[in-house]
């Protein structure tokens, strides 16, 4: 799915919208794409003359990819986070830079959804982390 495809699902509207594109496998396994660009407001003052991707804005790429793995379930919905566990900041993310990301279902009970999710930049992991989301 490229941008467009995406807002079908997702209710996140620029510039908060932080997936490029996705694709899901057979397996159930997303791998998605965002290119992080030098006007990004987070990094504007994160930091001047030297702008690095917050780490709050790398668990809500990898938050938004997770998301799309039960993007059937999500339209007409939003998604709140309910926990972020293991975070694990690896490398630093800059503007230029393109993220691929990797989400895994883990589980679910109801409304609720657990993930596994990385980013890694040229073949670095730079973010991996657990996350759960509530679908309202």
């Amino acid at each position: 799915m490229n941008r467009e495809e995406l807002k079908q699902y997702l209710p996140h509207r620029d510039p908060m919208l932080l997936v490029d594109e996705i694709d899901i496998d057979a397996d159930g396994i997303a791998h998605a794409k965002y290119r992080i660009r030098e006007d990004e407001f987070f990094c504007r003052g994160h930091f001047p003359g030297n702008p690095i991707v917050p780490g709050v804005i790398q668990c809500e790429i990898m938050a938004q990819s997770c998301a799309l793995l039960v993007k059937d379930e999500i339209v007409g919905k939003t998604t709140l986070y309910s926990g972020i566990d293991n975070v694990r900041f690896k490398n630093i993310i800059r503007p230029g830079d393109l993220c691929e990301i990797t989400a895994r279902l883990k589980g679910m009970r109801g409304n609720m959804f657990f993930c596994q999710a990385s980013i890694h930049v040229n073949g670095t992991l730079c973010c991996k982390g657990d996350l759960s989301f509530a679908l309202v």
